[in-house]
This record gives C-alpha cells, structure tokens and sequence, in this order.
C-alpha cells in the first residue's frame, strides 16, 4: 500500500465531538452493513489493526456489524446500522454500499472501502486527494484490471478460447468490462447473471453452452467472495480454469488470482478511522489506493483438476498455495 504525507489539520478552540470523545476516553462506536459475516478475515483484519491502535471491544471499542441478506438490502441494512447510533460508519464493498452509507449516515463521517467503482467518477467525492465530503478512505478499482487477468489466463492456457463470466447486480461494471476485454483476447464469453439467493452455480453452467475446459471470470460482488468455497469446488468439479480479483478466493480453493490485498486495504481502513476519531476532517483526509498486486496459484487444486500448470506461470507466481 502507498503511505501519503497527510496535512496537519489546523486546531480549533472547541474541540469536534469525536476528538472530545477521544480525548476523554469514551467508547468509539463503529457501524457498519455488509455481506460478509463479522468473522470474515478482511474484518478481522480491520478489528486488529483496530487493536493496535488501541481500540478494544468490550473496552474503549462498540463495533456494530449488520450482515445484509441479499443485494437488494444494503439501504435497509445501513438504517439499523445507523439506529444504533455510530460514531463513525464504515462503507466497504460495491457502490451501492457507499450509496445506501451516504443516503442514510446523514453527517456522521464515512470511512469507505470502495471496491470496483470509482467515487470521484460517480460523484461520492471530489477528488482522491481533496474529498470534500463526509466520505474518504481505500479506493480500488478491480475493473481496471480485467484485461490483465484475460491475458495471464490466455498466456498461460493457449487452448481454451470459451469463458463463462458470473455477475450480479454488485458486479455489472466488471461484466461490461469482461463483455469488452474478451475478444481482444480471441475469448468468446458467456456472460451469466445471478440474482436471487443463494446462487445456483450448478443450475447456471447447465443452462450455458461454454462447457467444461473453459475457464471462469467472476466479477467483485461481495456475494461471490462469501461463496468463495462453493465456487472453488463448482469449478474443480467442472473442470473451470477460475480467476479472481482477491487472494481470499485462492486461499479457499480456487486455482488463481490478481490483485490487491483486501485484508491489508481493511487495515488500512482502521488507520482512517482513528483519525477521524482524533479529529480529521474526512473532507480533508486523501483517499489511498492499493499500489502492489499479485499473481496467486493454489497448486493443490491444479493438481485435483490434473492441470500442469506451465513454468512461466509458476515463475511469475508471487505466491503458491500447495
């Protein structure tokens, strides 16, 4: 991640109502809606580093996590985070996270991990260096790296021309992006949308024509990464050659992936919410983007597929999973 030199908020004679409340040792209480259940190890991570900066639950330290049930709630969800009265709420995941935040939070400060959309152009905040809003935060754009992915999936499997790309309502920027990558890559894509939970994956490959040997694009949707071991084992069980943009999704079985880490970007969440509990401005604060990705390979699910991965792959690997 790259660490920027954030300016020096100048003091004020009345204090902000969070850095009183930090000065004087009261609870931080912080909210947040999402997909992924409070034990997922991107929020782990978040409560953590939380630690480290020496927030404790039970102590100085009230986390409020709302697992939302379905894509069509995060709106719902963020009204019974913000019943419960944070001080500061936490928006990760797709837009319609940071939307259903913002539409709901009022003026409380939003700290956003913004996944696969960008909140300057759609208008969530100013600039990356200057939000100017209640919003600041992680910023990465996964969409931005589908072409690379296509093209390590091409390079490295030269014989498979068909690809099935799953996307939901989270995830329709990642499919247009497949939908317009694809045959630059000569890939002939079949694009599949899943909308009522839980996915049915099985149901899907049925009703496709792609096949088995083909590999298998899904896009950043908070569902897929909560199904992150169903889809491991729908593709090894079909014989999908499957990308992901998160590492998660290897550590759980899947063969490989490209991207950021989402535990250290949850991390660095923390880090901005302790300083807007001692007093900055998101407003003034700049949103940080994830500078460093890797190539991840789960070596033991080649081997369960009976795939030979080819060397240059595994010589570009920054990581294998055996």
């Amino acid at each position: 991640m790259r660490r920027r030199t954030f300016a020096t908020l100048a003091g004020s004679a009345t204090l902000s109502p969070l850095m009183a409340r930090a000065q004087s040792g009261r609870t931080l209480r912080v909210g947040t809606a999402n997909a992924q259940p409070r034990a997922a190890p991107q929020w782990q991570a978040f409560l953590a580093r939380m630690a480290e900066l020496g927030y404790r639950e039970g102590d100085n330290l009230t986390y409020d996590h709302v697992q939302i049930p379905n894509p069509q709630a995060w709106e719902a969800s963020y009204r019974e985070v913000i019943a419960r009265k944070p001080d500061i709420v936490v928006a990760s995941g797709p837009e319609n996270s940071l939307k259903a935040a913002i539409a709901t939070a009022g003026k409380l400060p939003i700290v956003m991990i913004a996944v696969d959309f960008d909140p300057v152009a759609k208008g969530y905040v100013k600039s990356l260096s200057r939000p100017g809003a209640n919003a600041t935060g992680v910023y990465f754009q996964s969409v931005e790296l589908v072409g690379k992915r296509l093209d390590i999936l091409r390079t490295a499997f030269p014989n498979i021309t068909t690809m099935m790309a799953f996307w939901d309502p989270s995830s329709v920027d990642h499919w247009q992006a497949v939908q317009a990558d694809a045959p630059r890559f000569g890939l002939r894509v079949t694009g599949v949308e899943f909308r009522q939970q839980p996915y049915d994956y099985d149901r899907a490959v049925a009703d496709t024509t792609a096949g088995t040997s083909s590999f298998l694009y899904c896009g950043a949707s908070p569902f897929f990464f909560l199904d992150r071991q169903r889809l491991a084992q729908f593709a090894i069980q079909h014989r999908l050659v499957a990308m992901y943009d998160l590492r998660e999704f290897v550590v759980a079985g899947s063969l490989m992936s490209y991207g950021p880490s989402l535990t250290a970007m949850f991390a660095l969440a923390a880090n901005y919410v302790d300083r807007i509990a001692k007093g900055a401005r998101p407003s003034d604060t700049p949103i940080e983007q994830p500078t460093k990705f890797e190539l991840v390979l789960n070596l033991k699910t080649a081997n369960a597929m009976g795939l030979v991965l080819p060397p240059t792959l595994l010589a570009r690997a920054d990581e294998q999973i055996e």
